[in-house]
């Protein structure tokens, strides 16, 4: 089976450094200022079309200013790489070792999520990941169809395991199933539309999922 994770949000605890750098970057640019659950709001888009949604007035020359000033201040905050939620490590570690197929659908740039990647000490623990800027922006089915593709698979031999309503669309589209997290940037009740098989408010809760834990289970120990 080929799991699929969304990384900010879902793996990574940066919804408040996201939040914060683009405050940050509206505020040296001289734009209105705007609160914490609207910015929440687009994580999980790209970048260029998150900035557009939230700045809709502004030109295009006026978003890249943004775009850069934005990962000026979450380069800089991100020295200190955000913390992993918890059960994520022994999670994922126990799933490679079980020989599941694991990759990453983002919405960060590439040299975000290959930047951070390096951070954590991750650079080759994924068989692959996709990126917002390489394919189509969530909730656009595409990155997960380009994944089905690379591995073989078909849709139901995979799983999307996300924390916002463009992680749950986006599989929905591509019909595979998903999995949404109650603690990442949207509230659970944004998801529950979708009809996610499973919704966890602890990463750890993944192993409970019956074909991961049917799997596992006839492993040797």
């Amino acid at each position: 089976m080929l799991l699929i994770f969304d990384w900010d949000g879902t793996l990574i605890d940066s919804t408040a450094k996201i939040v914060a750098s683009l405050q940050a970057a509206a505020q040296r640019l001289q734009l209105p200022a705007l609160p914490d659950a609207e910015v929440k709001n687009i994580i999980g888009l790209s970048l260029d079309e998150a900035l557009a949604r939230l700045y809709p007035a502004l030109s295009s020359s006026a978003l890249l200013t943004l775009s850069e000033a934005f990962s000026q201040h979450f380069i800089a905050a991100d020295q200190k790489p955000c913390a992993f939620y918890e059960g994520v490590v022994p999670v994922l570690t126990s799933l490679k070792a079980a020989g599941f197929d694991l990759a990453v659908a983002t919405g960060k740039s590439r040299s975000g999520l290959t930047r951070v990647l390096g951070n954590v000490g991750w650079s080759d623990f994924f068989s692959a990941t996709k990126c917002a800027e390489e394919t189509a922006s969530k909730p656009h089915p595409l990155m997960l169809e380009q994944l089905l593709s690379d591995f073989g698979v078909r849709p139901h031999e995979a799983v999307m395991v996300g924390d916002t309503e463009y992680d749950m669309a986006m599989a929905s589209s591509a019909g595979m199933p998903r999995i949404a997290v109650s603690y990442g940037a949207h509230h659970i009740d944004r998801m529950r539309p979708y009809e996610p098989v499973l919704c966890l408010d602890r990463f750890t809760e993944l192993l409970e999922w019956q074909p991961l834990r049917q799997r596992l289970e006839t492993l040797p120990s």
